[in-house]
C-alpha cells in the first residue's frame, strides 16, 4: 500500500524549493503525493507551478490586500485543517519559515499526523530578525518528526535544542536542484528567459547588479536606506542596476520614489523563476535582503551582498559566499565598491565553494521518507 504524502505550500520561494520535491515523490511508485496551495503568494506562486508542471489537488486562495498576519494565520489553519480532514494524509510536508508552512505543521500535529520539514534547522538567534520567519521556524521544529536540514551548520542548531539525533538528516538544499532543473530547461528552451534580451542589450558593456528587497523588517528606514545606496551606486557609468521590484507596496513606493528616470537602472516587475535564473547568470553582484538568493547566487558564482543585519544562512558569510552588510546605505555602498574596484576581493567571494548542496537534496528527501515509512 502506498503511503500518502500532503506536500503544503503557498509562496514562490516555498514553490520553488519544494518542486523538485513533488517530482521526486511523483516519480516514485511506493508514495501518493497529494499538493495544497495555500497561494499566500497568488500570481507568483503560479508562475511557478506553471514552469513546473504541478496542478494543486487543493488550492485555499487565501490572499488579500494588506491582511494582518493573525487573519491569514487563522484562514490558514482552518483552510489546511480542512484539507487534511479531507485527504487523511499519512506524513505531511512543509518547507521553511512561511505563515503556511508554520499553520500546515500545526494543523497536521493538532491531528497527530507526522510533518517532515524541509529546509530545517535554519536559525539567525533573533526572534525579529527575520520577522516573523524565525519564529515560525522553531515553531515547525517543535513538532516536526523529520528533519531536513540543509548543511551541517543547521544540522548543529537542531541538536544544540536536543531534537534527537537520528531525527536530524543533512540532505543539502532543495533550491540547488530546483536551480540545476530550470538551467537545463531554460538551455532546452531558451525562450523560458528571453524577456531580458531587451535589458541585456541595452546594458551591453556594463557590469549588471541584481537586486531585490522585500523583507518586513527593513520597510521604513531600512528601505529608504536601499533605494539611497542604490542610487549612489547607479552614478557609475561602468555599471547597470536590474531591479525586480516586490510587488507590497512598502517596497514600491519606496523604490519608485528614488530609482525611477535613472537611465541605468531598470525598475521591472517580479520575474518568473526562469527570468530570475537568468538575472543571476548575467549579474556580476547580487545585493540582496532575500534568504533564497543566498543559495542561489553562489551556485552560480555569484557573490552576493545580504542587506540585513543577521542570516540565518551563516554557512554562505562562512565559506565567504555571501556577506551581511545591513541596510547603511554609506556601508552597501563601499562593499559594493570594493567588489567592483578589487578584483582580487570579487574572485575570492566568486570562486568560494557553495555550502548549500550539490542537486540531489529531493532525492535524498524522498529515500528518507519511504524508509521512515517502510519502519
Amino acid at each position: 500500500m502506498t503511503a500518502r504524502i500532503l506536500v503544503i505550500f503557498g509562496t514562490r520561494p516555498e514553490a520553488i524549493k519544494l518542486f523538485p520535491v513533488v517530482h521526486a515523490l511523483k516519480a516514485d511508485p511506493r508514495l501518493e503525493c497529494v499538493v495544497c496551495v495555500s497561494a499566500q503568494h497568488r500570481q507568483m506562486l503560479d508562475q511557478v507551478l506553471q514552469i513546473a508542471g504541478i496542478t494543486p489537488d487543493h488550492d485555499l486562495d487565501v490572499m488579500q490586500p494588506d491582511q494582518t498576519l493573525d487573519t491569514l494565520t487563522a484562514n490558514l489553519l482552518t483552510g489546511l485543517g480542512r484539507v487534511m480532514d479531507a485527504v487523511k494524509p499519512d506524513r505531511v510536508i512543509v518547507q521553511g519559515d512561511t505563515a503556511t508552512a508554520m499553520s500546515g505543521a500545526l494543523a497536521a500535529y493538532y491531528r497527530k499526523v507526522p510533518v517532515d520539514h524541509v529546509e530545517a534547522g535554519l536559525r539567525s538567534y533573533n526572534l525579529y530578525h527575520p520577522w516573523p520567519e524565525e519564529a515560525n521556524r522553531k515553531i515547525i521544529g517543535a513538532m516536526a518528526s523529520l528533519h531536513f536540514a540543509p548543511t551541517q551548520t543547521s544540522q548543529a542548531a537542531l541538536l544544540r535544542e536536543n531534537v534527537p539525533p537520528e531525527r536530524v538528516h543533512v540532505t543539502g538544499n532543495t533550491v540547488i536542484d530546483a536551480l540545476q532543473w530550470v538551467t537545463a530547461e531554460i538551455a532546452r528552451r531558451p525562450s523560458l528567459a528571453s524577456g531580458l534580451a531587451e535589458l541585456e542589450d541595452r546594458f551591453s558593456g556594463r557590469r549588471i547588479i541584481g537586486v531585490t528587497s522585500h523583507r518586513r523588517e527593513n520597510f521604513g528606514d531600512g528601505m529608504e536606506q536601499i533605494a539611497r545606496a542604490v542610487r549612489h551606486i547607479a552614478q557609475r557609468p561602468d555599471v547597470a542596476i536590474i531591479f525586480p521590484v516586490h510587488l507590497n507596496p512598502n517596497v514600491r513606493k519606496v523604490m519608485n520614489a528614488a530609482l525611477a528616470g535613472l537611465d541605468n537602472v531598470a525598475l521591472i516587475e517580479p520575474l518568473d523563476y526562469p527570468h530570475f535564473a537568468r538575472l543571476l547568470a548575467i549579474s556580476t553582484v547580487m545585493l540582496t535582503d532575500s534568504g533564497g538568493v543566498q543559495e542561489e547566487a553562489p551556485a552560480l558564482g555569484k557573490p552576493v551582498l545580504v542587506m540585513r543585519e543577521t542570516t540565518e544562512r551563516p554557512e554562505g558569510v562562512e565559506a565567504g559566499t555571501a556577506k551581511l552588510v545591513g541596510t547603511d546605505a554609506a556601508r552597501i555602498v563601499t562593499e559594493i565598491s570594493t567588489l567592483l574596484d578589487d578584483s582580487a576581493a570579487y574572485e575570492t567571494m566568486a570562486r568560494a565553494h557553495n555550502p548549500f548542496g550539490d542537486g540531489q537534496a529531493s532525492g535524498r528527501i524522498v529515500e528518507l521518507l519511504a524508509n521512515e515509512i517502510r519502519h
